[in-house]
Order: C-alpha cells, then structure tokens, then sequence
C-alpha cells in the first residue's frame, strides 16, 4: 500500500531554534496537509523516535551533534527501515562530511544558513521519488510483463530530474529527458557550487529497466556529493568511478559528462566518460563540437585517471550536453539524426533562452523521426551565457 500525503518528516538537530522555525517557515505546507513535523535534538533521541513512530517517511538531519551524531544516524537508519529517505544539512564549508553523507545513503542536502525555499524543493524532489519508490515495490509481485517494470523504471527516473533550474544574469541552463519506451537509464542533474558557480551532468547508463533506474539513482547521488569541494570535473569523474566500481556486481556503466561553469571567469571546465563531446554553438550559428577527453565510462575499471577541458565562454554562446537517444535518434528507414541537425536546430534559436534552445532540440528530433517509435531516451541540456555575463 502507498502511503499518501501528509508525510511526516523527523527533523534532527541540536539548535533548539530551529524548531519554532522550522515549523513558522513550514507553516503554510504543513496547513494544506503535505507534511508534518517531529523533532530530535541528536541521533539517539532520532533512533528512539523512528523505533516508537513506524509511520516516518524522512529524516532531515544536521551532521554534527552531541551524542549521535548526523553520519552515524545515516547508518543506524535502513535497520529501522530501508525505505526512509534522508537529506542531509550541513554548513557550506563542511564538504567532507557532506560527501561522506552522500555515499553512506543520504539522498540530497541542503547547506546552512537555510534556504527553506531550496529546503521546500530537496524535500517535494525527495518525497516524489520516495512515492514512486513505493510505487515501485507494492508493483513488483504484480508485475506480469517488461513493459509495466520499464514503467516503473521510467517513474523513478523522472522523480529525480530537477524540475526548476538557477536563474542567474549571467547564464541560463534547461534540460529535459524524454523517456523511450524501452528505458535506458539517461538523467541530467544541475548542482551549486562555492563561489556562484554550477555543475552539471548529462549521463546514460547501460542496461534497461528497474536495474538501470537504481543504477542511475546511485550514480546521480555519487557525482553530487563529489562534486561538493571537488579539485574539477576530472576529479569528480575519478571518485564516483572508483565508488561504481567498488559495488557494480551488475557489471553496469554509465557515461557521463559533467562540467563546471565558473560565471565571474567565463570558464567552462568538463571531462568526459565514455560520452558524446559538448557541442559549443555561437552567436551567429557557426557550431563545433569541444575536444574528448579520452575517459572511458564510469565503473568498469578502477584507479582511472579522467583528463579536464576547458574553454572561456563569451556572451551568446551556448554549450549543448545531449546523450546518444538525440544524435542517434532514427527514422523508420534507420537514417539517424545525427550532429549536424543538432547544430541547426540549436543555430536556429537566435534567443537568449536556454529553455527556447532545448524545446528547439525536442522538436527538431521529433519532427525527424516521425512516427517512429524511439529506441532510447533522449535527453539534452541546453546552458547559455547572456550577453549580461
């Protein structure tokens, strides 16, 4: 049985002001019935209160506490229940901990001082994809068919993928995935960085199905929390590669482009693994594809080195991130899409609206297909810097 609205949420930390807060803050969600709230001031009084209240469906939890603190809570959690989710608040300048979070099974965070606005969207994100979790698991003894375990693959997939992207002057980002029937596992993911600048992540994993989809969960949560303090995109690739690899007995992998966008610079900083290369269009349409970075995909191999590119971005130039499902997208005769219509349909857009520029992409592809069906998910992330950067 999936268990409805309201939530109830178990806040966890040791500030006694956070409370009165949170809950002021909170109130008008709390009024219209999506959540509720319970607090503990340290991991103990947490382990007590998810042992008494088996009706908890997330912890939010400070790391540094007296007694218990948030790390060691993380891990005591799944033996109460494996399918609480946990978000993870922490200071901006606690990156070590927050990575350690990341990879014992925190789901996202949220940074100190609080942004409840950002705080509202970790935790609505985190609360779809816990539905769609339960979805999942009260389906799977009635599953009858592929087709209804690639549909709950494709649920899971989509509650994870940002719905509302930075809005800045000096740059715009949208991205999109469209799921193929026969889900392959694409996602995409924006993260904040230190000193205003954005991370961002265009990926596919192998295989198809609810393996896949928990493949990609995984491998999203990885490259968020190392992308945290990370020393550049070669370094991040580097760490998630070595922690895929460390429990991949699926023998899966994933391709990945992750890139950072420094915006006071101009520098646009990526490694790939195993991915399609960005594709660079300017101003007045002329368009190149930036060099690889020679990678191979992520959890095949361990101790890879993963090399960084970059190139300074000048205002009105834009910076394509696609999977496979849009470059070889096919017609019925099998022509595929290929990267010269990407180009085109990209140079067309002669805005300054990233979100113009991808929708531009979607329908470039699907007006090239057809009617045929796709055999792959397409997804494609559109970032451009405006003439005010």
């Amino acid at each position: 049985m999936v268990v409805k609205p309201p939530y109830k949420i178990l806040v966890v930390d040791d500030e006694p002001d956070l409370e009165p807060l949170m809950l002021q803050r909170m109130r008008r969600n709390i009024r219209r019935g999506q959540y509720t709230f319970v607090f503990a001031r340290n991991g103990i009084e947490a382990l007590d209160r998810l042992h008494d209240e088996d009706d908890i469906d997330m912890v939010v939890s400070d790391i540094n506490m007296p007694e218990m603190d948030g790390l060691t809570l993380l891990q005591q959690i799944p033996k109460v229940d494996p399918n609480i989710r946990s978000i993870i608040v922490s200071a901006y300048g606690d990156m070590e901990n927050i990575r350690t979070a990341m990879n014992r099974g925190a789901f996202d965070f949220v940074t100190k001082p609080i942004d409840f606005r950002d705080l509202r969207l970790t935790i609505d994100r985190t609360l779809q994809h816990l539905m769609e979790w339960r979805e999942a698991l009260a389906s799977r003894d009635q599953l009858v068919a592929l087709q209804n375990e690639l549909s709950v693959a494709s649920k899971m997939q989509q509650s994870i993928l940002p719905t509302h992207f930075p809005a800045s002057p000096h740059y715009q980002v949208f991205a999109n995935m469209e799921p193929a029937r026969s889900v392959g596992g694409d996602f995409f993911d924006i993260v904040m960085l230190e000193n205003e600048r954005i991370g961002m992540t265009v990926a596919d994993v192998s295989d198809k199905g609810v393996p896949a989809a928990l493949f990609m969960m995984s491998t999203r949560t990885l490259i968020k929390g190392a992308a945290i303090g990370s020393a550049g995109p070669g370094d991040v690739l580097r760490e998630v590669n070595n922690l895929l690899y460390e429990d991949n007995e699926t023998e899966m992998f994933v391709t990945v482009l992750y890139a950072e966008y420094n915006p006071v610079s101009g520098e646009f900083v990526y490694a790939s693994g195993g991915h399609d290369p960005p594709l660079l269009v300017k101003p007045d349409g002329s368009s190149s594809t930036l060099d690889l970075t020679g990678g191979i995909a992520l959890g095949l191999l361990p101790d890879l080195d993963y090399r960084q590119n970059s190139v300074i971005l000048e205002p009105g130039d834009t910076i394509v991130l696609y999977t496979d499902g849009v470059s070889e997208a096919m017609t019925r005769d099998e022509e595929q899409f290929g990267l010269e219509r990407l180009r085109a349909a990209v140079a067309a857009d002669t805005g300054d609206d990233a979100e113009a520029a991808n929708e531009a992409v979607f329908d470039a592809v699907s007006e090239f297909v057809g009617d045929n069906p796709a055999s792959d998910d397409i997804t494609c992330l559109t970032f451009r810097r405006t003439e005010r950067g």
